[in-house]
């Protein structure tokens, strides 16, 4: 069966490493397109960076009315954190520029910290990202070279759990609210940790009741949509 059958719907999309949501979006877009000679509105609920896998809500249609309701809905990432080094971004988008030694950090104190990073609470997000900052983008400001100020934002962290311990690298599963950045939480923990941090692998495996498992890779949404 395809999985687009009528003018307007939800698919559940595993974002691809190094594809952008709007990558994921415009290839969503043409398939539908070209299938059906349509042109209908298509749209995500939550941005997934670059280097991100997981789990993209795509509406299409009317349904893209509920977009705001998906971006509502609570998130579950697993994310691989590497300690003793950080990035400008956080993340592995741009190369190393310090490093810190880590290897007085314990399980324990890592597990201490996580219970401290449990709950409502304020949190920067990355200059390099995509928060809007006098309409326009932070990231722009940020490769420009410009010094800018981020406020703070209010967030709530569900629940964090230590999956794996094995420095230089751990593995959390975070379930967090809208608008949480789990790169500054990266950043915040190897901070409190008196190191430095920086993601390694970051993977969406749930929105809501919304589960990865359920979701389809880009090829496999062109398959069914007899593309390929």
């Amino acid at each position: 069966m395809k999985p687009v059958t009528g003018e307007s719907g939800i698919l559940l999309i595993d974002k691809p490493y190094r594809w952008t949501s709007f990558d994921v979006i415009n290839k969503v877009r043409s398939v539908i397109k070209n299938q059906t000679g349509l042109k209908f509105k298509v749209g995500h609920a939550g941005t997934l960076d670059p280097l991100a896998t997981g789990l993209l809500i795509v509406c299409y249609g009317k349904k893209t009315k509920s977009l705001s309701q998906f971006m509502e809905l609570d998130k579950e990432y697993i994310a691989t954190l590497q300690f003793g080094a950080t990035t400008p971004c956080f993340d592995l988008e741009k190369p190393i520029d310090k490093t810190f030694p880590y290897k007085h950090i314990t399980e324990e104190m890592v597990k201490n910290i996580l219970l401290k990073y449990t709950g409502e609470q304020e949190q920067v997000p990355p200059i390099f990202s995509a928060k809007q900052i006098d309409g326009k983008r932070a990231y722009k400001f940020a490769r420009n070279g410009e010094q800018i100020k981020i406020k703070a934002k209010k967030i709530n962290i569900y629940s964090l759990k230590l999956i794996n311990f094995k420095l230089p690298e751990i593995q959390i599963k975070i379930v967090c609210s809208k608008g949480t950045y789990i790169r500054s939480l990266a950043r915040d923990i190897g901070n409190e940790l008196q190191s430095g941090a920086h993601l390694t692998a970051l993977r969406r495996t749930r929105v809501g009741t919304y589960n990865v498992e359920q979701a389809m890779i880009p090829e496999e949404f062109m398959r069914l949509m007899n593309l390929t």
